[in-house]
Parts: structure tokens; C-alpha cells; sequence
């Protein structure tokens, strides 16, 4: 049966997903922190964007090609970075690097990835960023910034929004450690999942390769806790005068919702700042992120590049988020819904849902470019 009948939106793959995932690491993908209302604001905000369609327009030809940061894009849209992401799915970096270089999309890359960058040199063509945990001491950075240059990723990503752990209590309640160890309850959502167990004895049990090589910790970590907090620091504007001295490509800053800071960063150097309050993930009492697009770019002026995340569910999110003033926008939950649904075409899937979804709406608003959504905005 076609896919399109079988899964015609992210929710469907969403809900195929969650039966083959173990629950442990389900709970870890798919929540946000205290009683999850920040997720939930973050759905609200999105819905509360109304574009107005336009009738007698005649024939429009639609185009999503994109321009970002002086690299060309077959669509305004990426995949996010996330954690353990070869938890979530085996293998699922490299599966993920591969689709971005066949649909032409960027792929960042966490550093709490299941994989080293070294792993995936081969498999990410051009298409390579990379969203950095800042490690505290200077020996350390300088290795990471090497090799992470050494692998291709030309885009360095500062996550900003993580000072402190988060209380994640569902993700606790579920059973997650790290690195995952295996006790009575964890063995029975593994047995109720096979092709992840079966993924799972092929690639290895997930660890945390990258910063690993920089931990002398032996042992788990609780649930919310993971060897990264070992070694990072909260970054303060100095720490990023000097990231931004010693990367000599694109520079990113992830997880700004205040205007104030989306300015700042501009003054400093930085080529563009990514909005997003961690889709939930850290502080319950924030704005939806959506919210926060249209005041930072009316600091930011509108020439400066925003990208956007957090909450997006389908492709009329991604204009929602355009047409409020983003540049770009990506994903990380879905495309993990996509691979363990379906494998590595599962990916496919999801830009498939995404791309039909944009031109259908943008036939309604009878617009050629995805960002022309913003004269439609209401």
C-alpha cells in the first residue's frame, strides 16, 4: 500500500513509532519537563497562527529551494540535532546524515550523538552542522573544534539553553539512565520491541562516543544526567566572543527567546541565532517559542537570519514559523518517528509529508516561495 495512505502525516508515523520503541527510551524522545504544559504552549502558539488564502490567482509555480548562510537548500527546512539519537533508532545518525545529502537538506549533529563525527565524515557530504555542548576547559574545545572540522561539518552550533539540568520526571518515571543499563524493566520494553533489539545487537549498545573520549566516569548517571554534564559549563558572553574567534565558519546560537539576546548576539559576531526553548525540554514557565519569533525579528532587523524549532508537527508549522519571520526551520522528533516506522526510508517519508504539505497550503495562499507567507500572516 502506498505511504501516503498508511501514513499521511507526522502523527501517523508517531504513533507507529511509539509501539517500536522501548517505552525507557520513548519516554525520552517524546517528553518535555514537569507536567509538560511548555509542550503544550508550544502547540497552542503554532495553532494561534492564521494565514488568509487567496482566491483568483490563476496558475502559481512553487519553489522551495533556500538560500542559507551561503549554502543553497532544497527546502526551508533541516534536521535538528538530538541527543542519543542511535537510541531512539539504531544506526539512526548515519541514516540521517544520508538523507540529508540526498534531499539536500542540512543535518546537525549533537554532541551527545550515538555516533563521533569521525563516523560519519563519509556519509554527510555537504550537509554537516554541528550543535556543540560548550566543554569548560580549553584543551578540550580546541580537540573538539578540530575535529569536528576535520569531519566536514562546516556549521558550529552553541547550545545555549542548557545552564542546568532539567527535572524531566516523565523521562525519569520511564526508566532511562545513561548509559542505558539493562535491569528487569528495561528488558521487558525491549522484548516488546524486536526490530529495535535486533538494531541494537547490530550496532552496539548506545554510548556517547564524542565526549566519551574526554570522561574518566565509570558507571550510570541518573536519567536526566549524562557524562556531557561532567564536562560542559554554563557559557557566558565571553565564552562566546572566543568560540566565535576560533571557528572560522558559520556560527549559530541555539535557544534564544529573549529579543535582548537575539541582538546582542548579532553585535558579537553571530551569523544567526536559532529560536527555541528545547521543544519544552528545560523550563515549563517560558513563552511558546513561536511566540518569540516576530520581537526577535523586529530587533534583529530583516536581513539577519533567525532559525526556528520547537513544537513543529507538519509543513504548515514550517510557514506558520516563516511567516512570523524565521528563515528556517528544523526537526528532530519527527524525523526519529520517520526511521523507526519505516527504517532508513522512513526519513524520506517525512520530508515526502513535510514538501506536500507546504505546496498544498501554498497553493491556498497562492504564494511561489515559502517565506512569502508573510504577507498572508493575519
Amino acid at each position: 500500500m502506498d505511504l501516503d495512505n498508511r501514513y499521511p502525516a507526522i502523527s501517523d508515523l508517531r504513533r507507529k513509532a511509539r509501539r517500536r520503541i522501548p517505552h525507557f527510551m520513548w519516554e525520552y524522545l517524546d517528553s518535555a519537563t514537569g507536567t509538560e504544559q511548555g509542550m503544550h504552549r508550544n502547540r497552542t502558539g503554532l495553532d494561534n497562527v492564521l494565514l488568509a488564502p487567496r482566491v483568483l490567482h490563476g496558475k502559481v509555480t512553487h519553489d522551495l529551494t533556500t538560500t542559507f548562510l551561503g549554502r543553497r537548500y532544497a527546502r526551508p527546512f533541516g534536521i535538528a540535532p538530538v541527543g542519543m539519537s542511535g537510541a531512539m533508532w539504531p544506526g539512526a545518525e548515519a541514516m540521517l546524515a544520508r538523507l540529508a545529502v540526498r534531499q539536500q537538506i542540512p543535518f546537525c549533529l549533537s554532541t551527545m550523538a550515538t555516533r563521533a563525527p569521525e563516523d560519519l565524515s563519509e556519509d554527510i557530504g555537504s550537509q554537516g552542522w554541528f550543535q556543540l555542548y560548550p566543554p569548560g576547559e580549553p584543551e578540550i574545545l580546541n580537540d573538539m573544534l578540530a575535529r569536528i572540522r576535520n569531519c566536514g561539518f562546516h556549521t558550529l552550533v552553541l547550545t545555549v539553553d542548557v545552564p542546568s539540568q532539567s527535572r524531566r520526571e516523565r523521562q525519569t518515571r520511564g526508566g532511562l539512565t545513561h548509559p542505558p543499563t539493562i535491569t528487569p524493566r528495561t528488558l521487558a520494553h525491549i522484548a516488546a520491541c524486536p526490530a529495535w533489539a535486533m538494531g541494537t545487537l547490530r550496532h552496539g549498545m548506545p554510548k556517547m562516543p564524542f565526549i566519551g573520549k574526554y570522561s574518566t566516569h565509570k558507571g550510570p548517571l541518573p536519567s536526566t544526567a549524562h557524562i556531557g554534564y561532567l564536562l560542559r559549563v554554563p557559557p557566558d558572553w565571553d565564552y562566546l566572543k572566543r568560540l566565535r574567534d576560533l571557528w572560522d565558519g558559520p556560527f549559530i546560537v541555539k535557544g534564544i527567546l529573549n529579543p535582548d539576546d537575539a541582538k546582542r548576539c548579532q553585535t558579537e559576531g553571530v551569523d544567526a541565532v536559532w529560536i527555541s526553548n528545547h521543544a519544552a525540554r528545560q523550563f515549563e514557565a517560558g513563552p511558546a517559542a513561536i511566540d518569540c519569533v516576530a520581537p526577535i525579528r523586529e530587533v534583529t532587523g530583516p536581513d539577519y537570519p533567525l532559525i526556528y524549532c520547537s513544537g513543529i508537527e507538519s509543513g504548515l508549522d514550517i510557514l506558520r514559523a516563516l511567516a512570523l519571520g524565521a528563515d528556517f526551520v528544523m526537526l528532530g522528533k519527527a524525523f526519529h518517528y520517520g526511521l523507526a516506522t519505516l527504517g532508513e526510508k522512513g526519513g524520506d517519508h517525512v520530508v515526502h509529508i513535510l514538501t506536500e504539505d507546504m505546496l498544498c497550503n501554498m497553493g491556498q495562499m497562492a504564494i511561489a516561495r515559502p517565506t512569502e507567507a508573510r504577507k498572508n500572516l493575519i
